[in-house]
């Protein structure tokens, strides 16, 4: 019985970690952001995967705003050679964007955990 309970709690704890987790994917907090972008490398792509509308509200100064819906339609406007850091609200839709970026062969994605709710 047992072994049944921890295959149980292995099978549970996969499941959480591929949710909060983009395979192939890094993930940085909002402060190593910040960090981040006062180098101002060019060598970066920042993306907000919110609504136009999140966007507008409150959005951080460096960011280009490609919604989820639109980003596999967008793909000719992000860069394959860049490193990208990619925001939402609160991480899940930048976790989703991240895995499609990753599928779609982008070699450096970021995540940015806790998204705009951390931003402070």
């Amino acid at each position: 019985m047992t072994t049944l309970y921890i295959i149980i709690a292995i099978v549970i704890i996969y499941f959480i970690a591929s949710k909060y987790l983009s395979k192939g994917s890094q993930v940085i907090s909002t402060s190593d952001l910040k960090s981040l972008m006062k180098e101002k490398n060019p060598d970066y792509f920042y993306m907000d995967v919110r609504t136009p509308g999140e966007f507008k509200r409150n959005k951080i100064k460096g960011f280009r705003n490609i919604p989820l819906n639109q980003l596999m339609n967008s793909l000719n406007q992000i860069p394959k050679d860049k490193k990208l850091i990619v925001i939402c609200q609160s991480g899940s839709r930048s976790t989703s964007a991240c895995r499609q970026l990753v599928k779609s062969g982008y070699p450096d994605v970021t995540n940015v955990r806790g998204g705009m709710n951390m931003w402070r």
